[in-house]
């Protein structure tokens, strides 16, 4: 797929921009803080209805205005998509996909795939767990927008149940019911999750073997707070989930809330058998994420059956020149979006077919 033109109207710093693009590289030149990382964040918002920075939409609007307009035209396989989001002060947003108003947010999903890249996805390795179900959860949402749905309506159980736990020292607490609802959903979520896992530590394997020449094995292995084996059926783990469910009952009770479940998994990211979290170097853990990102892209190949775009958030600083160059060598087939303040990347790179935007207080030239 390939995004062919961006219009964004009253969007951060911009006021008004219509951009054309190459369908191989295209790189956002300027200093820090001129709005480089705003475009990024423009086609995000149209991949996945909502900003990969911060979770208030009013931010997204220019400080001077009251609505935001961003629109994406892409040419895919299959046809052409015009992807359009109103932002509203308080009101919130509406979007359009062909020209048709959609009724969630969530339908966005699937028209635009997208694979980001940035600073703050070390985090997958040094930050909490919550980072790692996140990257789960964006990528699988992606693939397979049913999996957004049950885990909007999982999230929902399992606050009406932490509600009700909070007031179990009130009355006599009876949650047959949402423990049933709560299981069903998790199941789902679970099943999800391990088949992704399954398949993306297999291509990130081989992605890691290449950049560092056999010398390091990456495993990445799916830790379920919900016991599961490899062939469980969905009835199957929600048999496990139930049990532990009830087993947990008296915890839940004195604590307030939900202690078992797949809003507690995790990801165990692992390099020659140590935990990359705990033993890997820095230099290490930033080649576990770069082969990630590059496995991410092979599995939405895979399942949508073609590549999806590439936003590098100024991450060529990030990596050594051996890195950047396993990184551009696997982007032939795939359009990218970089933005860096340093011009000597764009030399090492050695693509012909680009196009340099430069960017200064919202202005481009």
């Amino acid at each position: 797929m390939i995004i062919e033109e961006l219009r964004v109207i009253n969007f951060r710093n911009y006021k008004d921009i219509h951009l054309k693009f190459h369908p191989r590289l295209n790189i956002f030149v300027g200093n820090n803080a001129q709005g480089k990382t705003n475009l990024l964040e423009a086609i995000y918002l149209c991949a996945v209805g909502r900003s990969f920075r911060t979770n208030r939409d009013n931010e997204m609007i220019n400080i001077e205005k009251q609505q935001a307009y961003v629109r994406v035209k892409l040419k895919k396989k299959y046809g052409d998509v015009d992807i359009e989001i109103r932002l509203s002060s308080g009101h919130g947003k509406d979007a359009k996909v062909n020209n048709i108003c959609l009724t969630k947010i969530g339908e966005l999903l699937g028209n635009l795939n997208v694979v980001l890249f940035s600073p703050e996805d070390l985090k997958l390795i040094k930050g909490g767990p919550g980072e790692r179900r996140k990257f789960m959860d964006r990528e699988i949402s992606q693939i397979f927008t049913r999996y957004y749905y049950i885990l909007g309506q999982y999230n929902k159980i399992l606050r009406h149940r932490n509600r009700l736990l909070k007031d179990s020292r009130k009355r006599n607490l009876d949650l047959e019911v949402w423990n049933e609802q709560l299981a069903m959903t998790g199941a789902w979520i679970i099943f999800y999750r391990r088949n992704f896992i399954k398949r993306i530590n297999l291509l990130a394997r081989l992605m890691h073997r290449k950049v560092t020449g056999s010398a390091e094995t990456l495993e990445i292995i799916y830790d379920s707070d919900v016991e599961v084996e490899d062939n469980d059926r969905i009835d199957q783990i929600k048999g496990n989930m139930l049990k532990k469910l009830e087993n947990s009952i008296n915890t839940d009770k004195k604590r307030g809330l939900t202690t078992t479940g797949p809003h507690r998994d995790d990801i165990i990211l692992m390099i020659n058998g140590l935990n990359a979290k705990n033993y890997g170097s820095q230099g290490q853990q930033r080649t576990v994420v770069l082969s990630l990102k590059l496995a991410e892209i092979e599995l939405i190949k895979g399942e949508v059956g073609e590549y999806p775009v590439l936003l590098l958030d100024d991450v060529m600083s990030e990596l050594d020149s051996e890195r950047q160059n396993y990184l551009i060598s696997n982007l032939k087939n795939v359009q990218t979006f970089i933005t860096t303040a340093i011009t000597e990347h764009i030399k090492e790179m050695g693509w012909k077919d680009k196009v340099i935007f430069n960017i200064s207080k919202g202005q481009i030239g």
